[in-house]
């Protein structure tokens, strides 16, 4: 009898595959999401094209990965995720190529519609449905690493981003990270992500026992919930971290103090991951979830009402920020498990990403419209209704009679 070869994912090792995924989201999402915030005013500067159209160029690729994300799902389902990431790589490093020798503003657009293929195909979405595929249920761990490796992007790419535009001005910028996605993060993709899927041994020896979960067709109405809540904190989250900045100035704080404060987001997500990775064993995902959503209602309405301790709401908001992409991966995974998880995630994203595209749009009008007070209060309003989507998630998800909830 022929002995079926061992999985590449145990050959790898799970901690080499999660470091790999975690320093390439680093990377992916420096070279694409996080990009704009530092270059767009020297873009603008430099060829006389208009902002809103240079910061627009990330919100329709956006849009693009919202699209495609279905398609991704289904890819990763059917063949793993080693591809698909390599894909994401390629695309993203053309894409910031394009950006680099654009030539007029239909170029530039061009180049970040071929970076959302990327940013559909490469971020936390396709990861965390790589890691599903990898390893069933016994993926809520590895998701939760990954979250913390992604955390750091912003405060790593930011710095080297503003280095480099310095330096290089923003076409070098590009070309160094189109350097990065195709010199270091394909290579990586390929050498070290398994071949094809893993094992049916293998893959369940990387879970353990778990609760019977629902079958993604089974409940409708959990699907729907699900994906409204996930979506919501989308729409909150990137209508913030382009607008927070603007809404603190026109507090009345100065450009410095916005700055010193805004920061305080991150380092805040991060801690809440870690502690989150710690206590993940002691509760299912559905309590982060309710922890995350009910942080970004405190920390959004403490901002609107007013609260003299700014750095506690900012640090409520984005403990609760960093539990959300913590939950976005492992509720799917612990409400509907790990059949389908991949095709799952592609489909949840696609809203969210949609949404995320045009948050920040939004935002500006309501600060045109109404100022930073009504933007807040907008926000808060929307940060509630989450609240009580989550809950409402809870209560479909508890009442089953057919499943009994523990720790996954």
């Amino acid at each position: 009898m022929t002995m079926s070869p061992p999985s590449a994912a145990v050959v790898r090792g799970r901690r080499t595959i999660i470091t790999t995924l975690g320093v390439t989201q680093i990377m992916a999402w420096g070279s694409s999401y996080y990009l704009p915030a530092v270059i767009a005013p020297a873009v603008a500067l430099g060829t006389g094209w208009p902002l809103a159209w240079v910061v627009g160029g990330l919100s329709l690729g956006l849009l693009t990965a919202g699209v495609i994300s279905p398609h991704v799902g289904s890819s990763i389902e059917r063949h793993g995720g080693r591809n698909v990431l390599a894909f994401s790589a390629g695309c993203i490093g053309l894409g910031q190529i394009g950006l680099a020798v654009a030539p007029n503003l239909a170029a530039y657009i061009i180049a970040w519609l071929v970076i959302g293929l990327g940013m559909g195909a490469g971020l936390y979405d396709a990861a965390f449905g790589t890691l599903g595929r990898l390893y069933g249920h016994g993926a809520r761990s590895a998701i939760t690493t990954l979250t913390l490796f992604g955390g750091f992007a912003s405060t790593i790419c930011w710095p080297i981003s503003a280095f480099l535009l310095g330096e290089i001005g923003w076409r070098g910028t590009c070309l160094a990270y189109a350097a990065v996605q195709l010199c270091l993060a394909l290579p990586l993709y390929l050498v070290i992500l398994p071949r094809g899927l893993p094992q049916p041994a293998a893959k369940a020896a990387s879970s353990r026992a778990v609760t019977p979960a629902l079958q993604t067709g089974s409940n409708l109405t959990i699907m729907i919930v699900l994906a409204a809540t996930l979506t919501l904190a989308a729409v909150i989250s990137s209508t913030l971290s382009v607008h927070l900045l603007t809404i603190l100035q026109k507090g009345g704080m100065t450009l410095a103090a916005a700055v010193g404060l805004g920061v305080l987001v991150g380092p805040s997500q991060v801690a809440a991951r870690t502690i989150e990775m710690v206590i993940a064993r002691l509760h299912h995902p559905i309590w982060t979830k309710f922890a995350s959503v009910t942080f970004v209602a405190i920390g959004v309405s403490a901002l609107w009402l007013g609260m003299p301790i700014i750095p506690l709401a900012l640090a409520f908001y984005g403990a609760g920020i960093g539990l959300e992409s913590i939950a976005r991966g492992t509720l799917p995974l612990a409400i509907f498990g790990s059949n389908g998880y991949a095709k799952l995630m592609g489909r949840l994203a696609m809203p969210s990403l949609i949404a995320q595209a045009a948050a920040p749009s939004l935002g500006a009008l309501l600060l045109e419209r109404f100022g930073a007070y009504g933007t807040l209060a907008t926000l808060s309003g929307l940060a509630l209704v989450n609240v009580a989507l989550a809950c409402g998630l809870g209560w479909l998800f508890f009442s089953r009679r057919d499943i009994q909830v523990q720790p996954q």
